[in-house]
């Protein structure tokens, strides 16, 4: 019996690294979530039920949002607001 591939956990775990290093290299906490995601994932795999490809990604979705949610809430300077200038100082 061959496993397919997105039945191995260390397939989602090397699909975290790359996402964690793409997320160096284009910060912005958006890959980061991805990355977390991917890990719970290769964990969930690792447990002895076989959820099928449609629930882990469903699992994936998730939890990658969820990341992204607690990373934004967590990350985010509280004084974060934008600034309008309404007068030109060069006047």
């Amino acid at each position: 019996m061959e496993t397919a591939l997105w039945q191995l956990w260390w397939i989602w775990a090397a699909a975290a690294l790359v996402l964690a290093m793409l997320e160096i290299l284009v910060p912005g906490f958006i890959f980061l979530g991805f990355a977390c995601g991917a890990a719970a994932v290769a964990i969930a795999v690792l447990l002895p039920v076989d959820p099928g490809l449609p629930l882990l990604l469903a699992l994936f979705a998730g939890l990658s949002l969820l990341a992204w949610i607690a990373m934004r809430r967590l990350f985010l300077k509280k004084d974060d607001q934008t600034r309008v200038i309404d007068e030109d100082i060069n006047k």
